[in-house]
C-alpha cells in the first residue's frame, strides 16, 4: 500500500506539493513519539477493522494530524459487509477515505485529502484526549468497538462470503482446525517418506558403488580406510537424506507463503492461551521446526522479558531439521508401516512436553505473571510464488550441505580415528578408543536399552544431530537393522535425540540472548528429561 501511494505521489498528475510527499510505515505508536509529521496517513485493513483501528487513538494521542485510508475496501464489499464512511469520519473525528490498490481505486482522492489536511491545525478537542485520562488499552478498544458498532453493517449470513473466507472459517474452526492440521502434517510426512524414498535409494546405491570402486582402486591402508569407511560412508549417510529435506521444506514453504502456517499458529494459540502461555510464542516455536537458532533469535520480538525468555527455553523442544535424518533412518528401518504416524508422534511429543514445561515454569517465581496476549490477526491467503518457494528450499539445501562439509565431515573423521586406533582394525572395535569412551558412559544409558555404540552416537550428536547418522553408518556399516536395535530401543533412542539439547550453536545462542544461567539450565534439564522419558518408555515397553 505504501509503495503504491508513493508511486502515485510521484506521478505528474499531482501538484508539486504532493510530488514531494514521503511515506513511512508505522506499526507502533512509540515510533511517532517525538516526531512532528505534516500528516500521518494510516492505512487500515478493512478485513481486520477493529485490530487495525486500535492504532488510531494512539496516533491521535500523539497530537498528530491524521488521515484514515480504509484499504482493501473491495474485499469488505465482497463479503456483503459495508462501512458507513461519513459516519465513521464523524465519530472518529479524522478525515477518512477508502482505497483499493488492487483496483487502483481512491488513491488520488486519498492524496487530495492528505494535501488538505496538511494545512489544517491539529484539533485539541478530540474525545480521545478525555479517554486517555480515565482508561488504558481496554478503554481504547471499547472506544473503537463502539464506533464500529455504529458504522459497520454485517452480512446477514455466510452465503455472500468469498470462497477463501469460507475455507478460512473451516481451517480456524475450534473443533475442525486441529484435526485438519494433523491431517495436513500426516500428508506432508507421508509424501516426505514416499516420494523421497526413490532418490534416497539412488544416492545410497551410488555411494555403495563408489565405495566398491575405491576399494578396488586403492590398496588397504589407514588412508583408504579413512576415505572410504570414514569420509565417504559417514558423509554419504547424511547426504542420502537430502531429497527428504528438499521435499519437507517444499511443503513447509508452501504452508508459510500461502498463510496456512499462520493459521496453525492461530489454532495452537487458542490452546496455549488457555494454559497461560504467551499468545505469540508459537511463532518462534514454529520456526524451531526449521532451526532452533533463528527461532530463539526471533523470540526477541516478544516485548515482555519473562515471556521472551520462557519462549526461548521452549524452542529446543521443537524437532529441528537436524534431527530429521535421525528420525528418518530409524523410522524407515523399524516402522515401515507407520512412518508418518511415528514422525507426527515425535513432533507432537516435543510440543506437548514444551507446553508442560511452560506450565510448570509459569508457576515459578521467575515467570509467574498474568498474560492476556493473543494472536488475533491472520494474513490473507495467497498463492505461493515459485521463486519464493525455490529460494526457501535453496536456503535449506545450502545450509544442509555446508553442515555436511564442515561439522559432519570432521565428526566422521574423528569417529573413524577413534574407531580405527590403536588396533588399526575396524573389525576389532572392542579394543578401540571409541569403545573405551562408550563403555565409560554406557552404565548411565543401559537402563534406556542403549549399548556402548548407541551411547557414543549420542555423544557425537552434541555438535550437530546429523552427526549421529554418520556415526551409525561408521559403527554399523550402514545397517542398523542387525545391530541390536529393536523397535522399542529405536523409539527410545529417537526420544532421547528429540529431548536433549539440539546442538552447541543453540546453547551459544541461548547464552547470548537469555544469559548463561538459562543456557546451562537448558543443557542439564534437557539431558535429565531425555533420560527420564526414554527410561520410562523403555521400561514400560519391556513390561508389555
Amino acid at each position: 500500500m505504501t509503495k503504491a501511494l508513493q508511486e502515485l505521489a510521484n506521478s505528474q498528475e499531482l501538484s508539486a506539493k504532493s510530488h514531494a510527499m514521503q511515506f513511512v510505515e508505522v506499526h507502533d505508536p512509540d515510533e511517532l513519539h517525538g516526531h512532528a509529521y505534516d500528516v500521518v496517513l494510516q492505512v487500515v485493513d478493512s478485513t481486520r477493522l477493529e485490530e487495525s483501528l486500535m492504532l488510531t487513538p494512539h496516533i491521535i494521542d500523539e497530537h498528530q494530524k491524521i488521515v484514515l485510508a480504509i484499504g482493501r475496501y473491495d474485499l469488505l464489499l465482497e463479503t456483503d459487509h459495508s462501512l458507513n464512511i461519513p459516519k465513521l469520519e464523524q465519530l472518529i473525528g479524522v478525515p477518512t477515505c477508502r482505497v483499493s490498490v488492487r483496483l487502483n481505486y481512491g488513491l488520488a482522492n486519498c492524496l487530495g485529502i492528505v494535501e488538505n489536511t496538511i494545512h489544517k491545525p491539529v484539533s485539541t478537542a478530540h474525545p480521545i484526549y478525555h479517554l486517555r485520562d480515565q482508561g488504558d488499552e481496554d478503554t481504547y478498544r471499547a472506544y473503537v468497538h463502539g464506533i464500529l458498532t455504529e458504522t459497520l453493517t454485517h452480512a446477514k449470513d455466510d452465503q455472500h462470503q468469498t470462497r477463501l473466507e469460507r475455507i478460512d472459517k473451516v481451517l480456524t474452526n475450534p473443533w475442525l482446525g486441529f484435526p485438519i492440521m494433523m491431517a495436513v502434517l500426516y500428508f506432508v510426512f507421508w509424501c516426505t517418506f514416499t516420494l523421497g524414498a526413490y532418490p534416497q535409494e539412488w544416492i545410497e546405491s551410488g555411494i555403495d558403488l563408489m565405495a566398491d570402486w575405491m576399494r578396488g582402486l586403492m590398496d588397504p591402508s589407514w588412508w583408504s580406510s579413512l576415505l572410504i569407511d570414514g569420509v565417504l560412508q559417514g558423509v554419504g549417510a547424511v547426504l542420502a537424506f537430502l531429497p527428504n529435506i528438499i521435499i519437507l521444506f517444499f511443503f513447509i514453504s508452501l504452508m508459510e507463503d500461502s498463510g496456512y502456517m499462520a493459521r496453525e499458529a492461530f489454532i495452537m494459540d487458542t490452546i496455549m492461551h488457555r494454559v497461560g502461555l504467551h499468545g505469540r510464542s508459537f511463532i518462534p516455536m514454529l520456526m524451531g521446526f526449521g532451526c532452533n537458532v533463528p527461532a530463539i533469535m526471533a523470540a526477541k520480538d516478544i516485548q515482555n522479558p519473562k515471556d521472551r525468555v520462557l519462549t526461548m527455553l521452549m524452542v529446543p523442544f521443537m524437532s529441528c531439521s537436524a534431527r530429521l535424518p535421525v528420525y528418518m533412518l530409524f523410522v524407515d528401518t523399524f516402522f515401515e508401516r507407520h512412518k508418518a504416524l511415528v514422525m507426527i508422534s515425535l513432533y507432537a511429543i516435543g510440543i506437548c512436553l514444551s507446553v508442560l514445561f511452560a506450565i510448570i515454569m509459569k508457576r515459578t517465581k521467575w515467570f509467574r505473571q498474568d498474560n492476556d496476549d493473543t494472536v488475533n490477526e491472520l494474513p490473507e491467503f495467497r498463492l505461493p510464488k515459485a521463486r519464493n518457494t525455490a529460494a526457501h528450499i535453496w536456503e535449506r539445501v545450502v545450509d544442509y550441505l555446508q553442515k555436511i562439509c564442515t561439522v559432519i565431515l570432521w565428526a566422521s573423521i574423528i569417529i573413524w580415528a577413534l574407531e580405527y586406533f590403536p588396533t588399526q582394525d575396524l573389525n576389532d572395535l572392542e579394543h578401540s578408543y571409541l569403545a573405551s569412551i562408550g563403555q565409560f558412559v554406557s552404565p548411565l544409558l543401559e537402563p534406556l536399552g542403549f549399548d556402548w555404540k548407541m551411547s557414543v552416537c549420542l555423544l557425537t550428536g552434541l555438535p550437530a544431530k546429523e552427526a549421529i547418522v554418520s556415526t551409525l553408518a561408521i559403527l554399523y556399516g550402514g545397517d542398523i537393522s542387525a545391530a541390536g536395535f529393536t523397535p522399542l530401543t529405536a523409539f527410545s533412542f529417537m526420544l532421547f535425540v528429540l529431548l536433549y539439547f539440539p546442538c552447541v550453536a543453540t546453547i551459544a545462542t541461548l547464552r547470548r540472548e537469555a544469559g548463561k544461567v538459562w543456557a546451562w539450565f537448558t543443557v542439564f534439564h534437557s539431558l535429565a528429561l531425555a533420560w527420564l522419558v526414554s527410561f520410562i518408555v523403555y521400561q514400560i515397553g519391556m513390561l508389555l
